[in-house]
């Protein structure tokens, strides 16, 4: 018997204590940012060492107390690894790339720059895509510049326009860890994914339209006339954007693709001029946030996907509309990677059923798990998927770009919602009836 089948078997056998710190880990991420002052800078200190003290009383747990959880935590420290690397070095590379932008943008020309820039999250990543794109779309809009631009380019950009490639979005990065093929997410979600885009572009353009008529009509007609200069610099880290999607693709055996793609995030750090990097305001805050938080929740996660492997038939979760709206409605207050594994975890304990022969086969099952659930459940991966990643947008906390990209316009000087006004002005009236019709739709 494998080492993932002694450890379900043993499942039962887990304190449900060992579940709390996982849920306390969750909670703080989610709370403190919005927490007064002083607790939050507490918060800002610490949160290293609160992350890495769960994942060791969880880690020490399963190396000391579980039959094969020496084996599950390397498992688990593996895709751990491959997690960092792939969002690393997308964010170095990208941090190499700035994008100049003269003249001010109609808003049709702003239509097609959140389309660029949803397609272009597929490729970088939504992190990789907002901090590349964030800039040079306040700057296109310097003259009108509002809150709905920041809120739709945190909708599109930071969130919906990443769900089609596992570079996307970590949530589906971590589905394709776990078995579900690179181009399954695109031959199966397109279409969802282009109804909710031009859904949400349509709402945009009313708003961007109602802004520009409000201009002087000189200035409207200076604006219309104009021809917008777009200049790449940083060239260079393109071709490294494209060696770190073909590391995607190689062996998971040794780490080899993972040292691909630290390679090609160092061989950006030295050939990007450093006053590239300063325009670009750059530094390893983002990436130093992610390593300890992630150690934290993908150590302290163990104990929930062990529960949901004894206990998720008895969920009673069956309906693919359910996966959406659960997985969504976690994702957009919780982290939406970890919601993700939970709830492909229900789906593979609630869906896939294994004969004591076929587990004692041996292989990997959770790879063995995902590929029977992707052939006779379809639909509960595509709107497992499509929760975690659309419902990422509904709040600032749902996704780690958008509160990158609030504090990056801050800075800039542009006015952004307090937490409840985007909830409340935006994403509640605005994204969340988008995302209920396309259930509709397609669920």
């Amino acid at each position: 018997m494998t080492a993932n089948h002694l450890l379900a078997s043993a499942a039962v056998d887990i304190p449900p204590v060992l579940l709390v710190p996982f849920g306390l880990l969750l909670l703080l991420i989610a709370v403190m940012p919005l927490t007064p002052a002083k607790a939050h800078h507490w918060w800002e200190r610490y949160y290293p060492y609160v992350s890495i003290a769960f994942a060791l009383v969880v880690g020490g747990y399963y190396a000391l107390a579980v039959p094969a959880g020496r084996l599950t935590l390397q498992h688990t420290l593996h895709e751990y690894v491959s997690f960092i690397a792939l969002i690393g070095s997308l964010f170095v590379v990208a941090g190499g790339i700035h994008l100049r932008v003269k003249g001010e943008a109609t808003p049709m020309e702003n239509v097609w720059f959140l389309l660029v820039g949803a397609v272009l999250a597929n490729l970088i990543g939504t992190t990789g895509a907002s901090v590349v794109l964030i800039r040079p779309w306040i700057r296109m809009n310097k003259i009108r510049i509002s809150a709905y631009h920041i809120v739709f380019f945190i909708f599109l950009v930071s969130n919906v326009g990443g769900a089609l490639t596992p570079i996307g979005d970590p949530p589906l990065f971590l589905g394709y860890l776990r078995g579900v093929p690179f181009f399954w997410l695109i031959e199966h979600l397109w279409l969802e994914w282009l109804v909710t885009v031009l859904m949400i572009l349509a709402v945009f353009y009313g708003f961007d339209r109602r802004s520009f008529a409000h201009l002087p009509q000189p200035l409207q007609r200076n604006v219309a006339e104009h021809h917008d200069s777009f200049r790449i610099e940083g060239l260079p880290n393109l071709g490294l954007l494209a060696v770190i999607v073909a590391g995607v693709f190689l062996p998971a055996q040794y780490l080899i693709r993972e040292v691909v793609m630290v390679a090609a995030a160092l061989v950006s750090l030295m050939i990007t001029p450093r006053e590239l990097h300063e325009r670009n305001h750059f530094n390893f805050g983002p990436v130093k946030e992610v390593g300890f938080l992630f150690i934290g929740i993908f150590t302290t996660m163990m104990p929930a996907l062990n529960y949901l492997e004894a206990h998720g038939r008895e969920l009673g979760v069956t309906k693919p509309a359910q996966y959406y709206y659960a997985t969504g409605g976690l994702s957009a207050v919780l982290d939406n990677a970890p919601t993700y594994v939970n709830f492909l975890k229900l789906a593979e304990t609630t869906f896939v059923t294994e004969t004591p022969e076929e587990q004692a086969a041996g292989g990997d099952y959770d790879r063995r798990a995902v590929a029977i659930l992707l052939e006779t459940h379809s639909h509960i991966v595509v709107a497992i998927s499509l929760g975690a990643v659309f419902f990422g947008a509904m709040t600032y906390i749902g996704n780690g770009p958008n509160f990158m990209v609030k504090s990056i316009a801050q800075s800039a000087g542009v006015h952004c919602p307090s937490f409840f006004g985007y909830l409340f002005r935006y994403s509640l009236p605005i994204l969340l009836p988008i995302l209920a019709i396309g259930a509709w739709l397609f669920l």
